[in-house]
């Protein structure tokens, strides 16, 4: 056997690769791991190997963020940023000191308020922009990515009025005399957006490496992106450049199906750089806005059961088309309807048993719903800050439904395939806190330390490690080359500042990455 180029040893190795979980070294030959074992891998090692001593530090698999609009959160790097904000006066605040920096008549853009924290707990209006900008466009994201805020300005230039009429799958809000109150649900938002001068595929290009950098500080080395065609275009443009710094499977938009299926693309064309996963659907919209789609009203709500995007005969349709032409489904479900109405549609392709079909979220199932993912094949994409974060609101709006709300648990126990995310922007980019929202169920902000929100649907650090690595692979069908420590499959692999399967886990969000390692290259390391 060749030397290796890399041979990691004294370490804590986490596998996940079920015929060996537990190691203690690794070796590299080229961009494939060649070894894991224990002191016998130092006999790979040859006079030009760089032997790395860990000194006792945890190694996992590279992990996976099975759901984010990477993209989107580059951009938002350079917006207004609500996160956090605790009142609608704060969020004012801030963006009347972007807009006293900005150009009269330029666009003024952030994202990220949530109504729910403010102390007001109501929605931004028109009205509340209009004091802090006359001169500028503005319009700001919600946190949960289903509802957006313009003022006068902004909806002039989108050509927002009395007479606009609500698109399918949206919402205009109107004052009582029906004029737009400035804030927009779902598909409406497109109106607005659609006014807003976008960036082409080389000025994204050129802001997206800055996030990959801050990807990799927190041990992500691949990313399924759920954001448009654009984006794609800019994560080709740095593959061809050798720039692309993260592995990369591109979900393209239900609106793209027909020109996928016209240039005969399939699922996982590409390379293990960058490639095709499949089509993204939106069934529903968010919990936030209250426009998830439900069975029963939400509580104080008798009217609203959200808003559900396409009917089942429309989504099975999308679904059929999809699949007939070698492509993946991810379907975007929150309510308890929605997913319903998901699980119906993809329920008439089980006869596509290569096809690895998704449904992003899975937030509320009814009870009789919950073995049916696994009955069907379908891997649940979820994302574990959505349940610590999305608590004290699923309470108020679902009240005793929240039983079956981000049950990780009983899906896993159902025999479903989990595979975990951020959706960052809606939140955080780090996977360490959503490590320790799947293993403890709880958030420091919302709840006393140590007291879970519904505790029997708790993961095992294992549980939820293997959910952002094996599983992960698995849902874009790359569990052959990634998602382990197996030797043959790429070498990618974290050094980590503790052992997060050991733990407590209010400590795994506090870890720290040392090392990143991408195809065999360290790509990132601090302090070792």
């Amino acid at each position: 056997m060749a030397a290796s180029d890399l041979v990691l040893l004294n370490g804590i190795v986490h596998t996940m690769d079920q015929a060996k979980p537990r190691a203690s070294a690794v070796a590299i030959s080229g961009k494939r791991i060649q070894a894991v074992g224990d002191e016998e891998v130092r006999d790979l090692a040859g006079p030009m190997t760089r032997i790395l001593d860990l000194e006792g530090r945890c190694v996992i698999p590279g992990l996976a963020d099975s759901h984010i609009h990477f993209a989107h959160f580059a951009l938002t790097l350079r917006q207004v940023n609500l996160v956090g904000t605790t009142s609608l006066r704060e969020a004012m605040e801030r963006v009347a000191a972007r807009v006293s920096q900005t150009p009269e008549g330029e666009w003024v853009q952030g994202h990220g308020w949530d109504q729910e924290r403010w102390a007001e707990r109501r929605f931004p209006t028109a009205i509340d922009l209009d004091a802090v900008a006359h001169q500028h466009p503005v319009t700001l994201m919600a946190k949960s990515g289903h509802a957006a805020v313009a003022n006068s300005t902004a909806l002039r230039l989108a050509g927002i009025d009395e007479h606009t009429v609500d698109p399918a799958g949206g919402r205009i809000e109107r004052s009582s005399d029906g004029q737009p109150t400035g804030l927009l649900f779902d598909a409406a938002m497109r109106l607005l957006y659609d006014a807003i001068p976008r960036p082409d595929s080389g000025q994204l290009a050129a802001i997206l490496p800055e996030a990959m950098g801050r990807a990799q500080k927190l041990g992500l080395t691949a990313l399924h992106d759920m954001d448009d065609v654009v984006a794609f275009d800019a994560y080709q443009c740095l593959h061809a450049e050798g720039r692309l710094g993260l592995r990369i499977v591109k979900y393209v938009q239900a609106a793209e199906l027909e020109h996928v299926l016209a240039l005969h693309l399939r699922g996982g064309f590409g390379d293990d750089w960058l490639r095709l996963g499949g089509i993204k659907v939106m069934s529903d919209g968010a919990l936030g806005p209250r426009t998830a789609a439900m069975l029963d009203p939400y509580l104080g709500e008798p009217e609203n059961h959200g808003l559900l995007i396409y009917t089942l005969e429309e989504l099975t349709d999308i679904v059929c088309r999809a699949a007939a032409g070698g492509l993946s489904v991810a379907i975007h479900a929150i309510g308890d309807r929605a997913n319903r109405v998901a699980l119906d549609a993809l329920a008439a392709v089980a006869a596509f048993p290569r096809l690895r079909h998704r449904i992003e979220h899975v937030q509320l199932l009814a009870p009789e719903d919950v073995g049916r993912l696994a009955k069907l094949g379908i891997v649940a994409s979820m994302q574990p800050l959505h349940a610590t974060q999305d608590a004290p609101m699923a309470e108020r709006y679902w009240g005793q439904r929240c039983q079956y709300a981000y049950a990780w648990r009983s899906l896993l126990e159902a025999g479903t395939i989990l595979a975990f995310g951020s959706d960052c922007p809606v939140e955080d980019l780090n996977p360490f806190l959503g490590l320790q929202a799947a293993v403890g169920r709880f958030s420091a902000e919302l709840r006393p330390a140590g007291k879970a929100w519904y505790p029997e649907q708790r993961l095992t650090a294992q549980e939820a490690l293997r959910a952002y690595t094996w599983g992960a692979s698995y849902a874009v069908g790359m569990e052959d080359r990634l998602g382990s420590l197996t030797p043959g499959k790429l070498a990618d692999l974290v050094v980590l500042d503790r052992d997060i399967l050991t733990v407590e886990p209010q400590a795994i969000g506090e870890t720290k990455v040392l090392a990143t390692i991408i195809g065999g290259q360290v790509v990132m390391s601090d302090g070792l």
